[in-house]
């Protein structure tokens, strides 16, 4: 039997849709019970007192009804703000389109992930802060692989554990070989020393103490294959939003 719960919460908008004439269905993910979709009646009338705290990227504090199966209700934003960048940003909004879309498919509804509520906030809050979006994205979804049942070994080599050596990533092996070790996959993916010192990096360091970094365009465009091909092969999803992202490289190209 479903349960109603009135609750305060804190919580960033992920998408909205149209639901009848008048009303909205606005995803939220809340740092108390995760992802949920909430009801709003009459939120596309012109005087509707929550709309700008529903627009995306809009994050804060919002009291409502929780339910423990099915539809969510909003009574009050509390106190809430809006990545403005990110929103008026065509390239910044892409990222942030697309790390919302990634945390959408690693999690089931309602189930509370905190940790990552944290973490994708954090993401968001530097992208809107002007730091590089490409490289925290990078960072995010190469972090967010484990939620979706894939270990890869970035920081070393599978076979002998080294990591003064050059090393390459290799599907089969799940993970990297080092030099001494690349004869044991004839498919391995070329990446460069600079690339696969940065994925290393990526794959370790906490969202939260990521400094300034600088990583070039041509290192980052191979991290960014790489990536791609690893959620398409091995976690088998596309997302819309990565495409979007792709042609807008191609554009800048």
């Amino acid at each position: 039997m479903s349960q109603l719960v009135n609750a305060d919460f804190t919580g960033m908008v992920m998408f909205a849709k149209n639901h009848r004439e008048n009303d909205l269905l606005v995803k939220f993910l809340t740092r108390e019970y995760g992802k949920r979709m909430f009801f709003i009646k009459n939120a596309k009338k012109k005087d509707f007192k929550l709309r700008s705290a529903i627009l995306p990227f809009t994050h804060g504090r919002y009291s409502g009804l929780i339910r423990s199966n099915g539809l969510s209700y909003i009574n009050a934003a509390l106190d809430v703000k809006q990545f403005e960048n990110i929103f008026q940003d065509i390239e910044l909004n892409a990222y942030a389109t697309f790390l919302l879309n990634l945390v959408d498919a690693a999690f089931d509804d309602n189930f509370k992930i905190e940790a990552w509520f944290d973490r994708l906030a954090r993401a968001l809050t530097l992208i809107d802060a002007g730091n590089d979006a490409e490289v925290i994205t990078d960072l995010i979804q190469i972090q967010l692989l484990n939620s979706f049942g894939i270990a890869i070994v970035w920081d070393h080599c599978v076979v002998c554990g080294r990591r003064d050596l050059a090393l390459d990533y290799s599907e089969s092996r799940g993970g990297m070989l080092c030099q001494n070790h690349w004869h044991l996959d004839e498919h391995r993916w070329h990446l460069s020393v600079k690339a696969a010192k940065t994925m290393a990096m990526l794959s370790l360091v906490s969202i939260f103490k990521l400094g300034q970094i600088s990583v070039s365009p041509a290192t980052k465009r191979e991290i960014w294959q790489l990536t791609e091909r690893i959620y398409q092969d091995q976690v088998g999803i596309n997302l819309k939003s990565r495409h979007f992202i792709d042609q807008m490289q191609n554009w800048a190209h």
